[in-house]
């Protein structure tokens, strides 16, 4: 995690993405293969849980370097997706465009969530398993503190470092209070919100790891000298 080097997409990217000239379809097979790129995150987090250092050793199985820890959009590897080879010919055989789904904070970030909020739904449906006012607190602070942390993804993407730690504390906010609901003293006569705590706790401090991290780098980069203007 230490290649802020670039504004985001904002400069260049967007503008490349005019010349695909992709249609519907097109975009929509694109957002599905970047579904699947989530999915196969969630795969190699899920064969890694017993690791101590599982958010490094599933962003290794990705393909990821540490320099993919990044808002730089240039430097996302292309190892993320598989080459399409004998597939449609998208964009009529350009480049794939960089949008915010092939960024690794996006991808694990959502990954990660996904694994916390399925398991969570199948079991709130059930009163006798977890009381509606647990069911709906807990459900919405998994949604809220996602949709801070996706907010902060895009701040970041498109270089606005200041913004992304306001809008990540926000989303570590959501994340203490996932914590809280789950460490109360009524959770521990609920058998099946104790089994869900159990597996829930270790995914919720990977996200917190992985957000500290960018944030740190962030204040890094906001520290950092401007070389550009005491060159002019």
């Amino acid at each position: 995690m230490s290649n802020f080097e670039t504004d985001g997409p904002s400069d260049n990217e967007w503008e490349d993405r005019g010349e695909l000239a992709w249609n519907e379809f097109d975009w929509e097979k694109y957002l599905r293969e970047q579904d699947d790129v989530i999915h196969r995150y969630l795969a190699f987090y899920e064969q890694s849980k017993g690791h101590e250092d599982r958010i490094d050793e599933t962003a290794h199985l990705m393909g990821w370097d540490e320099d993919s820890w990044s808002s730089d959009p240039s430097d996302t590897p292309s190892r993320e997706t598989p080459e399409p080879e004998a597939e449609s010919e998208i964009g009529e055989g350009k480049d794939e465009p960089y949008t915010l789904h092939k960024n690794p904070i996006f991808i694990s970030t959502k990954a990660i969530y996904l694994s916390l909020k399925r398991p969570w739904e199948r079991l709130a449906i059930n009163p006798a398993k977890a009381p509606q006012a647990l069911a709906l607190d807990l459900h919405a602070a998994l949604y809220r503190g996602e949709e801070q942390a996706m907010l902060a993804i895009q701040a970041l993407d498109f270089g606005d470092y200041a913004m992304a730690i306001s809008l990540f504390k926000r989303a570590l906010g959501e994340l203490n209070r996932t914590f809280a609901l789950l460490n109360a003293n009524p959770v521990a006569k609920l058998p099946a919100v104790v089994h869900y705590r159990e597996d829930a706790l270790p995914r919720l401090f990977d996200l917190r790891e992985i957000w500290l991290r960018v944030m740190n780098e962030c204040r890094e980069e906001l520290e950092r000298p401007a070389d550009d203007d005491s060159e002019g």
